[in-house]
């Protein structure tokens, strides 16, 4: 599928984590890289899924330092489902444990990058998850 605008990306912090600088920057990069970036800061699944609807995003990233990951993470794809968003990609990244990965996969997150991923690894991620839609 060609994009005939700019990929729209919702940038979260998952509950009360306060770890921002990452999103962040990660958020900047998107943004020079030609996509639509919204952050919302801190949210929680509910307000995450809301914004995805009003903002007609194709991406969700959400970020995760606060070991909430494995609860929130998979609330949010679920809640997507619900509002007939199975679509939108969501990308998770932050400190998460190597063996959590494959369970966070399985309930429906598209990706997850650790501290260390490339930037353009992330960008190329988003990029060809919004061309399969």
């Amino acid at each position: 599928m060609v994009m005939d605008r700019k990929i729209r990306v919702i940038m979260a912090k998952l509950g009360l984590d306060i770890h921002w600088r990452g999103v962040y920057l990660v958020s900047q990069f998107l943004r020079d890289a030609g996509m639509e970036v919204i952050y919302l800061g801190n949210k929680f699944p509910e307000q995450i899924v809301e914004a995805a609807v009003e903002e007609d995003a194709d991406v969700v990233g959400l970020s995760t330092l606060g070991g909430n990951h494995l609860t929130l993470g998979p609330k949010v794809v679920e809640l997507l489902k619900e509002k007939g968003l199975e679509n939108v990609r969501v990308f998770m990244g932050g400190v998460i444990p190597p063996k959590h990965i494959p369970v966070l996969k399985e309930k429906g997150i598209y990706e997850v990058y650790g501290p260390d991923t490339p930037m353009e690894v992330i960008i190329n991620g988003i990029r060809e998850s919004v061309q399969v839609n």
